[in-house]
């Protein structure tokens, strides 16, 4: 069954993707209005989620579907799909080109699929439970890096955190010969590690919608994340700690002295 819905979520993920880039090439129409601190959403916003969610409905009316814009409908299937019409908002609206569409399906506590679409770049990064990590059909792997200090590590912080959590982060990096990288699209950073561009990736904390495909993505090309739990990650979201094996150790050491382990 899972495979099915595959085959649909990255069918639908390029359609989304071409909307979502519809508007991104007529910004000065959008009406953008602020959610909370240095958190923005548009009508690009709530009307790819709507393609999507209507979409998913269709195809699956058994399944239950959260979304960042419109909340969630509880299904009967044990499917719930988890959807991020555009992350990286902040990008869009400014017309920075880092921005993605992202969609997880979640079964039973674990994330079965995990979607990321950059349609500006046109790469389409995916996997399914047990089949490894694809950029645009093509096989990756996470980073062979075994140093903090070969390679950068993607740092989130949003307005959900403690900001001096990110800067305690950023300095143990630096001290360590490190280098850090940040774009504002943390479902972006997390599917640049699952395909090696990236060592790691750390954040206090990430909602479902920004984070369970990207996690997925670096399971599957044979990094490491954190313990989680997808189902409870939907309402609660969830401390973010992944990247390579080689520098699982040191990154984990990093991120216990600079944010808390629950958000």
């Amino acid at each position: 069954m899972a495979g099915s819905r595959l085959e649909f979520a990255l069918a639908l993920a390029e359609r989304a993707g071409a909307l979502g880039l519809e508007y991104f090439r007529r910004l000065e129409t959008l009406t953008v209005t602020a959610k909370g601190h240095q958190d923005l959403v548009s009508e690009a916003d709530r009307d790819v989620e709507t393609l999507v969610r209507a979409a998913l409905a269709e195809a699956y009316p058994e399944d239950g579907i959260v979304g960042e814009e419109h909340g969630r409908l509880a299904g009967t299937s044990g499917y719930t799909w988890v959807i991020d019409p555009i992350d990286g908002t902040a990008n869009f609206v400014a017309g920075i080109p880092q921005w993605c569409v992202v969609i997880a399906c979640v079964k039973e506590g674990q994330t079965v699929i995990g979607i990321t679409y950059d349609p500006v770049a046109r790469e389409m990064f995916h996997a399914e439970r047990g089949s490894g990590t694809f950029v645009n059909g093509r096989p990756v792997k996470v980073s062979s890096s075994d140093s903090l200090g070969r390679g950068s590590v993607g740092v989130g912080f949003s307005g959900r955190s403690h900001a001096c959590g990110a800067v305690q982060v950023i300095d143990a990096l630096v001290a360590k010969g490190g280098v850090f990288f940040r774009n504002a699209s943390g479902g972006l950073m997390l599917a640049y590690v699952a395909s090696g561009r990236l060592i790691g990736y750390c954040e206090a904390h990430m909602n479902a919608w920004d984070c369970l495909a990207g996690l997925l993505m670096i399971e599957e090309a044979g990094g490491f994340a954190v313990a989680y739990d997808a189902e409870a990650a939907l309402t609660d979201g969830v401390r973010v700690i992944a990247g390579g094996k080689g520098i699982e150790a040191d990154l984990i050491a990093i991120c216990d002295a600079s944010f808390p382990k629950v958000a």
